[in-house]
């Protein structure tokens, strides 16, 4: 067993499960990349100590300077842990209408919750911040959107990981929110095996899968511009909310995998792949873990119920 200096240095080199029992063409192989396994969740601690350290770096991020930052969950629960770590007070501006898990997990790492209204969604928050960034020019705003570090800590720890344990790779799945995983393990893959096809999971214009977003919404995170999204993917799939909650739902019934609702829509998305392929292996991420879900009801009430429920809380 390792044994580490740091719990931050437990973040990454997370293993990938083969659920290709979910798989609907049995020449198609489906591999699970298990970001929940990070010590605070998510695949958002990769970016959150990316971020910190290169702000640190630049001078951006002195002792005992306030950070602010939105989010729908994951990103503010990261940096929330970290800054504790590192002595940073911090403000997180998030939809009013996210889980109360993920509330008291931010309480619990000493972060200042800001609600934006809940109708607004995640861009509701980033405008909420950029507002507060503008105000308070002494604060340090790390922006994951636009904040290079994001892709760039799935370039140098990410991508690597998952073309050293499935070097047989042929696609890539995974939601499109901020942009920073897919740009990221995209480019490294793209470089280091070409043939690798790049798919990112987005939901249909007018729903809601937070966590995720569709494009023609009218907000494009400064990320995927910068780092050439248009011309790295090679296509996109729309999920449902139903299909992600489904899908969720079979993770943790045939897989044991209790992960969460983002995490089935990108299962959905490469299944949805597996479908359209002759043979090949695929790798999606597990964003998180379903425990910060559990008050949504979303693996024990009817599913239609849910799905209705997820126009008010945002589960994802």
């Amino acid at each position: 067993m390792a044994r580490y200096d740091s719990v931050l240095d437990m973040i990454g080199d997370t293993p990938m499960i083969d659920v290709s029992m979910l798989s609907p063409n049995p020449s198609v192989t489906l591999l699970a990349k298990m970001e929940g396994q990070n010590p605070a969740g998510s695949v958002k601690d990769r970016i959150a100590l990316n971020m910190v350290l290169e702000a640190e770096a630049d001078g951006t991020l002195t002792p005992g300077k306030t950070i602010i930052e939105p989010s729908s969950g994951n990103t503010g629960i990261a940096l929330a842990m970290i800054a504790q770590m590192r002595g940073y007070p911090i403000k997180i501006v998030m939809p009013e209408n996210v889980s109360i898990e993920r509330r008291q997990l931010l309480e619990i790492f000493g972060a200042e919750i800001i609600m934006s209204p809940g109708a607004e969604g995640s861009n509701g928050a980033v405008k909420r911040a950029q507002a507060l960034a503008d105000e308070h020019p002494e604060w340090a705003f790390l922006y994951q959107y636009a904040n290079e570090a994001n892709p760039r800590a799935h370039y140098e720890t990410t991508g690597p990981e998952i073309l050293r344990d499935a070097p047989e790779i042929t696609h890539f799945v995974a939601g499109l929110g901020t942009s920073g995983t897919l740009m990221g393990v995209g480019t490294y893959l793209k470089e280091h095996k070409p043939g690798v096809k790049i798919y990112a999971v987005e939901p249909p214009v007018g729903e809601q899968v937070e966590g995720l977003r569709n494009l023609d919404e009218g907000f494009i995170p400064p990320v995927y511009d910068k780092w050439g999204g248009p011309d790295l993917l090679d296509g996109k799939r729309i999920v449902r909310p139903k299909e992600s909650i489904l899908w969720t739902r079979r993770l943790a019934a045939d897989c044991g995998i209790f992960a969460g609702i983002s995490s089935g829509a990108s299962l959905a998305g490469a299944v949805r792949v597996a479908e359209q392929i002759e043979s090949g292996t695929i790798v999606f991420i597990v964003c998180d873990g379903g425990w910060k879900y559990l008050s949504t009801g979303a693996w024990t009430d009817d599913i239609d119920e849910v799905v209705s429920r997820a126009e008010k809380i945002i589960y994802f």
